[in-house]
């Protein structure tokens, strides 16, 4: 189980590989990328902005991923999630879940995305023709991790 907060992008190829590298019991491995959108409210948006606080973000991130681990039979789960400055197309979060069959591994990435767009320290500020506004949360988010509750 990993969590990494980084600037650098990533390589889904590689991340995959290595997550299941050398284990023959894996039989699933589902992953979610997020990506910047190019339009947020309807305003253009150039660039997205991500801030965290160092040490506590990684530390809710690992408990999330405990989290999906003690509900669901996984093998193994990445989550990478990149701060600083992001254009539009770029790659912003990975998670990835390996186990041995893809219902639990569905499962516990949707799990694992829905706790981490409401429960992980982040905040992101938006650069629009308007100028700079900070993203709020959204009630679909909170409606989505609500599900869990209730699982």
């Amino acid at each position: 189980m990993a969590a990494r907060v980084q600037t650098q992008d990533f390589d889904l190829t590689t991340e995959l590989s290595a997550l299941r590298a050398n284990t023959p019991k894996v039989g699933a491995v589902v992953s979610f990328v997020g990506t910047v959108r190019d339009l947020n409210e309807g305003e253009h948006v150039a660039e997205m902005e991500l801030e965290h606080y160092p040490g506590m973000t990684e530390k809710a991130l690992e408990e999330i991923v405990a989290q999906a681990k003690s509900r669901w039979d996984i093998f193994d789960a990445l989550v990478i999630h990149r701060v600083g400055p992001l254009k539009p197309l770029e790659q912003i979060v990975l998670v990835a879940v390996t186990s041995a069959h893809r219902g639990e591994a569905f499962d516990a990435c949707e799990f694992i995305i829905d706790y981490l767009k409401t429960q992980a320290p982040f905040w992101k500020k938006e650069q629009t023709p308007t100028g700079a506004r900070w993203v709020d949360a959204r009630v679909s988010d909170d409606e989505a991790m609500a599900k869990w509750a209730q699982r």
